[in-house]
């Protein structure tokens, strides 16, 4: 059976703290932070492709920005 809970996907709770030498967490909690960072940038990159478009930019000026093809911006971002 699989005691992994959505908040524990890395099997934290199954360590023993009387058997297991600790150590400074500040990697992990980088790590964290960096995965919040990366989906709150993600988001933000969404919310301003929306923007560009109801404001009329084309596909081809969004791909431009995105350093990337029309065709690349729409596939990516044209079915938000």
């Amino acid at each position: 059976m699989d005691t992994t809970t959505k908040s524990d996907k890395a099997g934290l709770a199954e360590v023993d703290p009387m058997t297991h030498a600790s150590r400074d967490a500040t990697p992990f909690r980088r790590i964290l932070a960096a995965c919040r960072q990366v989906a709150e940038a993600e988001q933000e990159l969404r919310d301003a492709v929306k923007a560009a478009r109801e404001a009329g930019d084309s596909w081809a000026i969004i791909g431009a920005a995105l350093d990337t093809s029309r065709q690349a911006a729409f596939q990516r971002f044209g079915k938000d």
